[in-house]
């Protein structure tokens, strides 16, 4: 069965998703970002040939208006250097709230030793798991979007 993943860009990290074309998105990794496309181009290549993807759903960080801002525009010239090396084809989704959703869908931050604040490595977890949520959002808002319209691409 062919596959979807779903991708939530961040300025150190990518959130990724992975759902069957029928069925509910799920939460599967966070990749470091390299220091250029190629090398999250690699990554994400590999993960798509592991998990038979046949497309990809990249997160729009839109403004609250709905306008494109700057993040937009970094994330359409990411994608623009990503998109052939991946060689899948690429739908943006409107981001917006995904990552507060994300973190009210997991819940707080654990405390750290002794009901301490987190360390540094507990803060770097969370974040990457809120990443993968809100990969796993953003795609399942496309899937359902697709589902609501009858475009079961």
């Amino acid at each position: 069965m062919s596959r979807i993943l779903g991708l939530d860009l961040g300025e150190r990290r990518i959130g990724v998703a992975v759902a069957d074309l029928d069925g509910a998105a799920v939460a599967l990794t966070t990749l470091r970002r390299g220091r250029h496309g190629a090398l999250d181009a690699a990554a994400i290549r590999r993960i798509a040939d592991e998990q038979g993807a046949v497309e990809v759903v990249v997160g729009l960080p839109l403004e609250a208006s709905g306008a494109e801002g700057s993040q937009a525009r970094v994330t359409r010239d990411w994608v623009a250097v990503v998109t052939p090396l991946v060689r899948l084809p690429v739908t943006f989704r409107d981001e917006r709230l995904s990552s507060h959703v994300a973190e009210t869908r997991l819940g707080p931050m654990k405390r750290g030793r002794s009901g301490g604040p987190p360390s540094a490595a507990q803060r770097d977890a969370n974040r990457a798991r809120v990443d993968r949520e809100a990969a796993a959002i953003i795609l399942q808002d496309e899937l359902d979007a697709r589902a609501r319209s009858g475009d079961g691409r």
